[in-house]
């Protein structure tokens, strides 16, 4: 058995034994494995073991590894930071983008949506921790935010993405979260059609699927450590 493959196991188990215990289905919860900075052939070996789902931080970079395994039928997830100049590259070479927290940002993404693509499915990020370091919008203007983007062409809004501000407290951790589920919840109130919370990664997603995350973005239980370098 591969480690991988062994990761992959294991870290299903995890996800399992933390919808049980939140007394939820093990089918509402989605992994997504976060493959930034790993080889195609590491995606690969995640395919073989039956993952389908992949997030992708760097865009040229998974450009590359998107080409490299057009063999596959795989779900590619853009989870990192959005320039402006990277726009057009996004819009055509991923199904999901889980860091919008601009109005510019989704319009051009909508722009450079090709025709014969489904609709760009879209997460907003919120900055829920407040720091000013981390990406999102505001809760205070999230929800100005979503109706906005909820009325362009070629995206389909889907739900909320956050990246809480890291912490061993659990307790800390299910309280950030569950802030975040309640803007969802507001959201919804507002009469949009949401399904999809992308919260909790590898340190945290346990937290994460006890307040309501349907998505949990997990890379090293399963691929390992990253070497980052100089990533674009």
């Amino acid at each position: 058995m591969t480690a991988i493959l062994s990761n992959l196991q294991a870290t299903r188990e995890a996800i399992l034994q933390a919808a049980l215990a939140a007394h939820r289905g093990p089918e509402e919860v989605q992994l997504l494995a976060v493959s930034k900075t790993f080889p195609a052939q590491a995606v690969r070996e995640a395919f073989q073991a039956g993952q389908v789902a992949f997030g992708e931080n760097y865009v040229q970079e998974a450009v590359e590894k998107i080409e490299a395994l057009r063999d596959l039928p795989l779900v590619w997830h853009f989870i990192g930071p959005i320039q402006s100049n990277k726009t057009r590259l996004i819009a055509e070479n991923f199904l999901w983008v889980h860091g919008v927290e601009r109005l510019k940002i989704a319009e051009r993404l909508s722009a450079q949506r090709p025709d014969q693509l489904p609709p760009l499915n879209i997460c907003l990020q919120v900055n829920v921790s407040g720091e000013e370091s981390k990406s999102g919008v505001d809760a205070e203007a999230l929800v100005q935010l979503a109706l906005q983007v909820v009325q362009l062409p070629r995206l389909n809004l889907r739900g909320l993405m956050a990246i809480p501000a890291p912490t061993d407290d659990v307790a800390e951790q299910r309280r950030q979260f569950a802030k975040v589920r309640t803007l969802f919840d507001a959201l919804k109130s507002e009469g949009l059609s949401l399904d999809t919370l992308s919260m909790g990664m590898s340190h945290d997603f346990t937290a994460a699927i006890h307040e309501g995350a349907t998505m949990v973005r997990i890379g090293t239980a399963i691929f390992g450590k990253r070497d980052y370098g100089e990533k674009i």
